[in-house]
């Protein structure tokens, strides 16, 4: 997310999100902090929205659901956003508004005008916006492909207009910041794609991004050339699929789809299962295919499993044990990027790329945005290859504020923002401290003590009752389990007679000793919690 602010004109750009690492215990999404918008909740006009993937729409039902205001993005990604907010039931209170390269609005002071640019979805576009402090582009995510498979060139025409009109300062996406050259077209997929269909005997299992509809034409497209039926597999798959039949984006034959349940009526050799699970995730439909758990649905020896996309970082592991169960099943086994197989492209730019956008636009301010630190840094390098001065060039943290005036830009101070966690329904409510329970539960278990005490005389009246789960296991553990309830019961009865009535003092007294000593014997930390029953 990021925002453009004009005296009292506050306007979003995108809303995603980004899914958890393992660190983040039970966490489902994780999402921007929005603190700062609700505070100036009166401010905020407009979210622009660059294109439909997840990290840049995933946050916005849980934006408007804080602050309702209007929604402009392109025909396809208005129809993925609803999808969402039909799901989220916020469809009918939200305005929603269509628009295109050639859209012109304006907000307040602030001219806003639009660009096609190339990525692995359609209808992407980058945002002009015309200040009177200047003008300031912000990308989107792109790369130029010089022959795109869906016709949608990007408008380099244009950008070269708004570069010889002047830029003061652009935002631009750094994601394939360290990788040098230009990246391939779109269009080299489709051909190792039929190559390994013609190749193919049995079923053919494809996974890929559902929001890449270019890479599924393609996949169509094969799948008409060597006379197949379609199978689609994954709630997402069938939703962007669906999404893009209805508004135009993939061209599909009538009665080429078939359910799942139809599979068997069919060779093997005339099926294709275009699916989800690309990155490896657990519940997704290839997982599920990969150790024999998708109801009515089996991969057999001989089978062609194709990887159309690469393992985002830190998914690699997933995707490789998924790799391993197919080739255990005996499947045929296409994956791999760029040239080791040809089946999978990069939606974003290369170093080339970047460097032609900057040469377009010729900034006089930089900013890269949307990447680790190093390819930040790497951006701004190519940048000062390319003739933006030295110093001129901000790499910012979450909550940084750019500041023009006069012409002149400085970075001098921070607004608050951070993440916001999205556990089930709840949003926000688990923490840090929430958090840490969670590891030390899944690290060394806990260890609930039950003491039962005299409420008259604040005495133990029958032995403590220990209570563990995923610490130790209790008949491999009896001994140690005995010395704890023989521990308990000391401490209980060494507290002084007048510090009893305070329950606190006795449930931290024993957490504190059965702590101490359990770390002795065993050198883990479980977590304990002393329950007092009072009778």
């Amino acid at each position: 997310m990021y925002a453009i602010q004009y005296g009292d004109d506050i306007i979003i750009i995108d809303c995603g999100n980004k899914f958890p690492d393992e660190s983040l215990l039970g966490i489902d999404l994780i999402i921007p902090d929005l603190s700062y918008l609700e505070e100036n909740k009166e401010k905020v006009k407009a979210l622009l929205v660059t294109h439909g993937h997840e990290d840049h729409i995933g946050g916005i039902p849980y934006f408007l659901k804080k602050l309702n205001v209007p929604v402009y993005a392109t025909r396809f990604t208005l129809g993925l956003i609803e999808l969402k907010l039909r799901e989220h039931k916020l469809l009918r209170e939200t305005e929603l508004n269509e628009i295109n390269s050639e859209t012109m609005l304006t907000i307040g002071k602030v001219n806003i005008s639009f660009f096609r640019v190339n990525h692995s979805i359609p209808d992407c576009i980058g945002i002009l916006f015309n200040t009177p402090e200047g003008n300031v582009v912000h990308t989107g995510d792109f790369k130029f492909d010089f022959t795109p498979v869906n016709n949608q060139y990007a408008d380099i025409h244009k950008l070269a207009e708004i570069g010889r009109q002047g830029v003061l300062l652009l935002l631009s996406e750094s994601t394939n910041a360290e990788r040098p050259g230009l990246s391939p077209s779109e269009r080299i997929v489709g051909e190792h794609v039929i190559e390994a269909f013609l190749k193919a005997e049995g079923k053919i299992i494809v996974t890929t991004f559902a929001s890449n509809v270019n890479r599924l034409q393609q996949v169509v497209e094969a799948t008409i050339r060597t006379n197949r039926k379609l199978v689609l597999l994954g709630r997402s798959m069938v939703n962007v699929v669906d999404v893009a039949i209805e508004r135009g984006y993939l061209d599909v034959p009538e009665g080429m789809i078939i359910e799942q349940n139809e599979i068997n009526d069919y060779p093997p050799e005339k099926v294709t299962i275009l699916c989800t699970g690309s990155q490896g995730e657990p519940m997704a439909a290839l997982a599920r295919l990969s150790t024999g758990n998708f109801r009515g649905v089996d991969i057999h020896r001989g089978d062609t499993v194709i990887f159309a996309a690469g393992p985002i970082p830190g998914n690699e592991r997933n995707v490789t044990r998924i790799i391993d169960n197919l080739y255990s099943i005996g499947a045929k086994v296409i994956y791999g990027t760029g040239s080791t197989t040809g089946m999978h492209v990069s939606g974003h730019g290369y170093q080339e790329d970047l460097k032609l956008m900057l040469t377009l636009i010729q900034p006089q301010y930089f900013v890269p945005i949307h990447g680790e630190l190093r390819m930040l840094h790497h951006h701004r390098l190519l940048a000062e290859s390319v003739g933006v001065e030295e110093g001129h060039s901000f790499i910012l943290e979450n909550g940084d504020v750019v500041d023009i005036k006069n012409g002149e830009a400085r970075q001098t101070r921070k607004i608050p923002a951070g993440n916001t966690y999205v556990d089930g329904v709840g949003v926000g409510d688990v923490g840090e401290i929430v958090l840490r329970d969670r590891k030390q539960l899944s690290e060394d278990g806990m260890l609930v003590v039950v003491l039962t005490m005299s409420k008259s005389e604040r005495k133990l009246i029958s032995n403590p009752d220990t209570i563990t789960r995923g610490f130790v296991f209790v008949k491999d553990s009896e001994q140690l389990l005995r010395d704890v309830n023989r521990l308990i019961k000391q401490t209980v009865n060494d507290i002084k007679t007048s510090e009893r009535s305070q329950w606190g003092v006795i449930k931290q007294d024993v957490k504190k000793t059965v702590g101490q000593f359990l770390y002795e014997k065993t050198k883990r930390k479980p977590m304990i919690l002393p329950i007092i029953i009072e009778v």
